[in-house]
């Protein structure tokens, strides 16, 4: 970080909006305070999170996804955000147009980023479950059964009537049993539009409820898969989120794939006091 700040740019995928940082030589020094500041609507740029672009040498990647939440938390994976970190990559003529890895603390995954500004592809990795069938979240004194999904990180899916049940979300919902996820969980609430369609709204550990969630869209697609259909067949669902939609294809083996619209909207220069510890 120098004395005239530091280089930022802002991007989103449907609506699930992220700072970049570039900190090709990894010299900056971020905070869970910083990134929070940077985060916050009003006082800061505002965002879902901080996506900061660093040098690696992990399996071929070329470039690490350090990912932290809006309150500065570290988070394993982030769908939307590494679809708008590979559009970043390209735009900056860091990588080519095409198939290319990118390190997270996931592992790596391979994304495919289109000549033109068309969807950006991003392989998920291989989902997880857990049998745990007392799995439930509530909210405002009702609750609904859930399905945990592993999409790298941690996600309790609920279907529900009315995406209106999950009421304002301002607070994280009620997860049981309590230690579930130590650590935290994403929460999804779902209801069908059609076949192999649904819609979600989604509260992420750290940041609160999102416009878009993309590991959560997956968890959510492999949750419908599960429920509907079993998970030894090919399919693509449509996941409708409110900052737009998403497309999940599910494979035999367990691997995800997520794809949708990734787009930077702006760049500038943040102030050293806004990163200051």
């Amino acid at each position: 970080m120098t004395t005239l700040g530091v280089r930022f740019l802002k991007g989103h995928g449907t609506e699930n909006d992220f700072v970049l940082l570039p900190d090709l030589d990894a010299g900056l020094e971020l905070t869970a305070s910083a990134v929070a500041r940077v985060c916050d609507r009003r006082a800061g740029i505002g965002a879902d999170g901080v996506l900061r672009v660093v040098a690696s040498e992990v399996d071929g990647a070329r470039w690490f996804m350090d990912y932290r939440n809006a309150d500065g938390s570290l988070a394993e994976m982030c769908g939307n955000g590494l679809r708008v970190f590979a559009r970043y990559l390209v735009e900056a003529g860091l990588e080519e147009p095409g198939e290319f890895g990118v390190a997270t603390r996931a592992g790596v995954l391979d994304v495919h980023v289109p000549v033109d500004d068309g969807d950006v592809r991003a392989a998920m990795g291989r989902h997880t479950l857990r049998d745990l069938p007392d799995l439930c979240v509530g909210v405002g004194g009702r609750s609904w059964p859930a399905v945990d999904v592993g999409m790298g990180n941690p996600h309790a899916v609920a279907f529900v009537e009315r995406l209106a049940d999950a009421g304002p979300l301002l607070d994280a919902p009620v997860v049981r049993p309590a230690d579930a996820y130590p650590d935290g969980v994403n929460v999804e609430f779902v209801v069908d539009r059609g076949p192999r369609h649904v819609a979600m709204r989604v509260h992420e550990r750290g940041s609160g409820e999102t416009r878009s969630c993309g590991t959560g869209a997956c968890a959510v697609a492999v949750a419908a898969a599960l429920r509907d259909e079993g998970l030894d067949l090919t399919s693509t669902w449509t996941v409708d989120v409110p900052g737009g939609r998403l497309r999940v294809n599910l494979h035999p083996d367990g691997r995800v794939e997520l794809c949708g619209p990734a787009v930077i909207v702006a760049e500038g220069t943040l102030r050293p006091s806004l990163l200051a510890s």
